[in-house]
């Protein structure tokens, strides 16, 4: 099976070899700057490096030949949801929308926002398929956003180095219909990665030792420098007043 990119040169590489315009990269390589920022830190819940899963959902998109505004969009798929934007708040807002806009345009910034609200219903994956034909095309490439998430979630056995490995397994059964999604959406090879991708999960085991102890979702390793401000504004405080802090 094809290797997707896990690098920002990777996924460089791989536009140019999957033929997108120049201007089409250089918005990749402004997008993928404003991922760095916005995750830096971060971490999924298998260990695995934020941004390096922002890249595999974005080269999954470009092997299924997305339009650009899909790739963009899959490269900050989780910016409402993850990223830091000094606010210390997720969600979105006025002004994350726009700072998004400015960098990756209105069409992929409008599709971050659909991938946010749009409900993976888990169990009731075969409604969303059977309603898949309804759907207008920006839900459509949303699904395609989705289906690329989960491809690259369970990538290298991904979801096995989460704490809790064998709920993650236990998903497996409802996921598979993500198969008939890619198909229903013309998609054959993601379809193919998918079901040998799930195959494997569903049969590898990975020893409990090298799992991330704690991480049943993402996480944040930042640098010990990088005191909490509010913590450093209390210290302050404290001093001021003469508290002792030892």
């Amino acid at each position: 099976m094809r290797r997707y990119a896990q690098t920002n040169l990777e996924l460089y590489a791989q536009l140019r070899a999957e033929g997108y315009a120049d201007s089409a990269q250089e918005r990749v390589v402004r997008a993928y700057t404003l991922a760095t920022q916005l995750f830096a830190g971060l971490h999924r819940a298998s260990g695995k490096v934020f941004v390096a899963h922002l890249v595999g959902t974005a080269s999954v998109l470009a092997e299924a030949r997305a339009r650009i505004p899909v790739v963009l969009a899959g490269l900050l798929h989780a910016a409402y949801t993850h990223a830091e934007f000094g606010d210390g708040w997720r969600g979105v807002t006025a002004v994350k929308r726009a700072r998004l806009r400015t960098v990756v345009g209105e069409e992929a910034e409008g599709l971050v926002e659909r991938y946010t609200r749009f409900r993976w219903p888990g169990e009731g994956l075969p409604r969303l398929r059977a309603a898949l034909a309804g759907l207008d095309e920006a839900d459509r490439d949303v699904v395609l956003m989705r289906l690329a998430n989960e491809l690259d979630d369970h990538l290298d056995l991904g979801i096995l180095y989460h704490e809790d490995a064998e709920r993650r397994r236990d998903l497996l059964e409802p996921l598979a219909i993500c198969v008939d999604l890619a198909r229903d959406l013309e998609q054959d090879r993601l379809a193919d990665a998918l079901s040998v991708t799930f195959a494997e999960c569903r049969s590898a085991e990975v020893p409990p030792a090298m799992r991330s102890p704690g991480a049943r979702g993402s996480f944040l390793l930042a640098p010990s420098s990088h005191r909490p401000t509010l913590r450093i504004m209390l210290a302050r405080w404290r001093a001021g007043k003469g508290v002792d802090l030892d």
